[in-house]
Formats: structure tokens, C-alpha cells, sequence
């Protein structure tokens, strides 16, 4: 009965974490050829320079949290204050690919 139980309770926060994944709005703005080599999982794909245009296909509440990373935190720093200047109020540069997966992971 026990370890049915410790069973349930790691599903169910697997499952969690899961789902705030899930819900995370995680914006890579790196180039076609760098996403195609690889992104996060989760993640919408939009160059720094068109994130203003092609923001609103993925929300139009400007109070979400968006995660915005690329290769080095250059680009994303760049997109971040495209993403600001148009009234998103909670955005994140995660800045590289793998410190972005790192500070992600550590927000779910």
C-alpha cells in the first residue's frame, strides 16, 4: 500500500510539471538553420526580428509570461525590448539554449 501510494504521488507531480510546462510560453528567437539543430521542448519558434509582427499569433495577453532565449542571451535580450515596447510586462530572457533549459526547468 505504501509504495502504491509513493507511486501516485510522484505520477501526479510528474504530471504537474508536465502541464506547467506545458503552459509556459517559451519563444526561441535564434534562426531556422540554429532551431532546426535543436530547440527546446515546447518551444514557438520566432526570429528577434519578427517578434513584434508574429507575437500575437501565440497571445495576445500582455500580462503572460514569456521566455524568450537564443544562443548566447543577445538576440532574446533584443526581442525581450521589441516584446516590452508593445506592452508585454513579463517577459524573460533565458538567455542560451542551455541556460535557458536550466532556468526552465527550475521554474517547473
Amino acid at each position: 500500500m505504501k509504495n502504491i501510494l509513493s507511486l501516485t504521488l510522484l505520477l501526479l507531480a510528474s504530471l504537474s510539471a508536465a502541464k506547467i510546462e506545458d503552459a509556459l510560453l517559451i519563444i526561441d528567437v535564434r534562426t531556422p538553420a540554429e532551431w532546426d539543430r535543436g530547440h527546446l521542448p515546447n518551444a514557438k519558434h520566432i526570429e528577434w526580428q519578427n517578434i513584434g509582427e508574429e507575437i500575437s499569433e501565440l497571445t495576445s495577453d500582455k500580462k503572460s509570461t514569456i521566455y524568450v532565449y537564443c544562443r548566447s542571451g543577445n538576440r532574446s535580450g533584443k526581442a525581450k525590448l521589441i516584446l516590452e515596447q508593445l506592452g508585454y510586462s513579463n517577459v524573460i530572457n533565458a538567455g542560451g539554449l542551455h541556460q535557458a533549459q536550466s532556468f526552465i526547468d527550475s521554474k517547473t
